[in-house]
């Protein structure tokens, strides 16, 4: 009977913990989409964008429908994502200018600076700018391996978001590669979003014998969008694009295309948008499947998510309210899906908890057992228990957003 009811107080202790692997850490897997609106997936009632790869980690897994960008443009977001801080606390408050002489401080203790002193390999892949470029007369550049990534590639080394996704990654007449990719992997007709997610599906091979963090930073589906011809035709053929929005598309001109012709900038049943998301897609499955091959599924966090809300020009963020650059719920609300089998993050759940991106910090810390540097003062709260239980709330009184720009 005293057995028993041991047995039983154990049973209670350990009532609704996780159960964390004593031998390993767990590896995390952070995929990020850019400008992707919250309703752009097929799990979140897109009935144009195709995503089976995205749907299945969300059976697999949490898909979050309030989480929240620490702000509606990109440089903010990932400087709250790498160091557990609001924007206003780091001081990015705006995307970073090419020429800019602001970037992420070295000072900062970030996730992969922590991870990598507690035994992580840590890789980053894809878009970076949390910096200015010496290219573009800034007066410094910062890196990712300034910041505790062991391994960067694929980073940008000037202004973003040109629409040169092909090989040689060569805007126009421009004199240089934007990117730091010295050489060709996949043929002459290489795609970016592809070769990022070789490159991400290498990292874990290469780490698959201890703790790794990758944190795959895709430029896609940012304007200018420009999805791969065969993908776009596709849904070119699935529906018709709307009336372009812009007439003065430098790809089309380049290409010789008509004005009115142009799909780049449709505002809706876009077709570069929909080719670009399906080539993120693709990466997921990619990754999912070296995971299982490696045996490491149950060991691994994988994530997905935005850095801000979709692009008017090119899609609509309904029901929500505004875009990209607005603090309005189209600007701010993300997608974001969490899987961790094994018994820790429960399957086919839906939470409509808030939570915001300077969350992952303190939760994937708490995950892997790591205490914070007490030199780094954290904004983010951890949300594990949330991650454990979908309807438990986040212990905080409030979400806080700064925008503040020099014009409307």
């Amino acid at each position: 009977m005293m057995i028993k009811s041991i047995l039983f107080l154990l049973a209670l202790g350990t009532l609704g913990m996780p159960a964390f692997a004593k031998d390993r850490q767990p590896n995390v897997i952070f995929v990020l989409a850019d400008d992707l609106g919250w309703a752009e997936l097929a799990c979140y009632g897109n009935s144009f964008n195709e995503t089976p790869h995205l749907d299945k980690l969300a059976k697999q897994g949490i898909r979050f429908t309030h989480a929240y960008a620490a702000a509606p443009v990109c440089s903010p977001y990932r400087a709250a994502l790498l160091t557990g801080q609001l924007p206003a606390r780091v001081g990015i408050l705006d995307y970073l200018r090419p020429n800019s002489s602001n970037a992420l401080p070295v000072s900062q203790v970030t996730l992969p600076k922590i991870l990598k002193r507690n035994g992580y390999s840590t890789g980053m892949v894809g878009k970076w700018h949390l910096t200015g470029y010496k290219y573009q007369d800034a007066q410094f550049e910062v890196r990712p391996t300034d910041h505790g990534f062991d391994w960067n590639l694929g980073s940008e080394v000037k202004g973003v978001g040109n629409g040169a996704n092909f090989w040689p990654y060569v805007f126009r007449t421009q004199p240089i590669r934007w990117l730091d990719l010295p050489e060709n992997r996949m043929g002459k007709n290489e795609y970016l979003t592809d070769r990022l997610n070789l490159e991400a599906v290498d990292f874990v091979e290469r780490n698959k014998d201890k703790p790794f963090f990758i944190y795959l930073s895709h430029y896609a589906p940012h304007s200018i969008l420009n999805g791969r011809p065969d993908l776009v035709e596709k849904y070119r053929k699935k529906h018709p694009p709307g009336v372009s929005t812009r007439k003065n598309c430098y790809l089309c001109q380049d290409a010789g295309v008509d004005g009115s012709a142009c799909t780049h900038w449709a505002p809706n049943h876009n077709p570069h948008l929909a080719a670009m998301l399906e080539s993120i897609d693709n990466g997921i499955g990619l990754l999912s499947a070296k995971l299982e091959e490696l045996r490491l599924t149950d060991d691994t966090i994988f994530i997905f998510s935005s850095d801000n809300g979709g692009e008017k020009k090119v899609t609509s963020n309904a029901p929500l309210r505004g875009g990209k650059s607005e603090l309005y719920e189209g600007g701010i609300r993300v997608p974001l899906i969490v899987r961790w089998p094994g018994g820790k993050v429960p399957a086919g759940k839906v939470s409509s908890q808030p939570v915001v991106n300077h969350d992952f910090y303190p939760t994937l810390l708490e995950a892997a057992g790591i205490d914070p540097d007490p030199s780094q003062k954290l904004d983010g709260v951890s949300t594990l228990a949330t991650w454990l239980n979908p309807k438990q709330a986040p212990d905080r009184q409030a979400l806080h957003w700064h925008y503040p720009l020099h014009k409307p």
